[in-house]
């Protein structure tokens, strides 16, 4: 285990509440031990400064201790199957509750005790009805399978509410689930750790996004409900399972339901922007002439005598009432329109940010920044361009990112394959921008079948690819 490592898992924001959270829980400690003393031996000067130093302590101990605390026991109870957490109204009623209650009991009013019993009575009545709304609550979810990151997405949320005599109030549905399968730092967290520490906190941390809120669940009945929703970024969501919460009737209580869910994969396309007019008035000429081989053209190639089997649809009447026998046109086929597409996810060395273990699990909690690289997903947002706008123009269409390569397709569902790898896509760092392996990838396509017109989309601008590939390529850079 390494120090310097180990010290990564730290910042200085930690270090310092640590400090001070330590000195004041020991000061107010010590503080009121002094109290203890000083009213034992019967100096009150003292007990009364150590008394109101002890208050001040509390004071600092509820303003940078508890919070932090606090913030911290929120995050682990979000990760925790609870049935229900306690409010901020909740913890003042409760508060009320205790200080209504010693009073009652220190005085003996009756009317105390009344209002004590109206308070506890609304946090038992509170509980109860909270548990009962998400009782008998089934949940379903459709989304599309064309999800594009930026753009309004309808996602169609129903709730079955399987009581007979009671009816559902003030209902949130969320959908929990993971964008990867391990932390950004799990490699350095099994360095540090032993193997059963560190594969608890190598997995990836639990998110959870709201699909919709349901005023009213009728009894007995199914509510369906369309909600729109905006996906920043690209990638991919595993969906673990569904969390029903509740804040009914009065907010004291916020009552929490997990309900299992089928293990699904939610893609995020990258997102499809306008072509600059540059690359938009990129004119290819392949599929622009005729072949001299038979096909589906539009072109006439020949005409021939009819033979079992034919088309009688390609017969040509003026030719067959000249010659007394069936002729038939033969057509000439198009050339096929190729295009090879290959994203080079490699990044200069230099852009790579450095991080520490600690800004990597923040990055990853709060999606902020280091875990994407800009550039990149702007060279992952015009190959997807780049493939939706030869695909609208019925183009075969190959997607290649880095060594992989696809096959030659048509269509819209092609297109959906191709986003899929750009929607897991992820950068690499090397020194040679990934020059050499480029080389070799278009050399091996180039010995396979035709590779029609290729674009190169790199973060190199003065990449070379040697004079045997320069001519039928097309680089773009990002």
């Amino acid at each position: 285990m390494s120090f310097q490592s180990l010290t990564q898992l730290f910042s200085l924001r930690d270090l310092r509440s640590a400090v001070l959270g330590t000195i004041v829980v020991f000061g107010g400690i010590a503080l009121a031990l002094l109290t203890l003393v000083a009213h034992r031996t019967g100096n009150a000067s003292l007990a009364g400064i150590a008394a109101v130093a002890s208050l001040v302590f509390v004071v600092l101990i509820l303003i940078f201790v508890l919070p932090p605390l606090a913030r911290n026991a929120s995050k682990e109870a979000s990760q925790l199957n609870l049935p229900f957490e306690l409010t901020l109204g909740g913890a003042i009623m409760l508060g009320l509750i205790a200080i209504v209650g010693f009073s009652a009991w220190n005085t003996g009013n009756n009317l105390l005790f009344l209002i004590l019993a109206f308070l506890s009575s609304a946090v038992i009545i509170a509980f109860v009805a909270g548990t009962i709304t998400l009782k008998k609550l089934d949940v379903k979810m459709r989304f599309p399978e064309a999800i594009f990151a930026g753009e309004e997405t309808e996602i169609l949320v129903s709730v079955n509410n399987r009581k007979r005599f009671v009816s559902s109030y003030s209902v949130v549905v969320d959908v929990r689930g993971k964008e990867r399968e391990e932390s950004l730092a799990a490699d350095e967290m099994r360095k540090l750790f032993p193997r059963f520490i560190a594969e608890r906190l190598a997995r990836a941390p639990i998110k959870t996004r709201t699909l919709n809120y349901f005023i009213h669940l009728k009894r007995n009945a199914t509510t369906e409900e369309t909600a729109s929703h905006v996906f920043e970024n690209r990638g991919c969501f595993l969906i673990k399972d569904f969390e029903l919460s509740t804040r009914f009737p009065f907010a004291f209580f916020r009552h929490r339901r997990r309900l299992p869910a089928r293990e699904t994969n939610l893609l995020v396309f990258p997102k499809i922007q306008p072509l600059t007019s540059e690359i938009d008035d990129l004119q290819t000429n392949v599929g622009s002439l005729a072949t001299t081989r038979r096909g589906a053209g539009q072109d006439l190639l020949t005409l021939r005598e009819y033979l079992p089997n034919d088309d009688l649809r390609k017969v040509d009447w003026k030719a067959t009432a000249r010659s007394r026998s069936l002729i038939v046109r033969e057509f000439a086929a198009e050339d096929d329109r190729k295009i090879t597409i290959l994203l080079d996810p490699c990044l200069p060395e230099a852009e790579q940010k450095p991080m520490t273990i600690r800004d990597k699990i923040e990055a990853e909690q709060t999606n902020g920044p280091g875990i994407r690289s800009e550039r990149f997903e702007s060279g992952v947002s015009l190959t997807a361009s780049l493939l939706s706008h030869f695909t609208e123009q019925q183009a075969e269409v190959r997607f290649v990112i880095g060594n992989k390569a696809g096959e030659f397709g048509v269509g819209r569902r092609h297109l959906i394959e191709c986003l899929k790898l750009l929607a897991v896509a992820e950068p690499s760092f090397k020194n040679a921008g990934g020059i050499t392996s480029i080389g070799s990838v278009l050399y091996s396509l180039s010995r396979g079948e035709e590779t029609g017109e290729v674009f190169v989309i790199t973060a190199f601008p003065d990449i070379d690819l040697g004079p045997e590939t320069a001519n039928p390529i097309r680089v773009l850079t990002y």
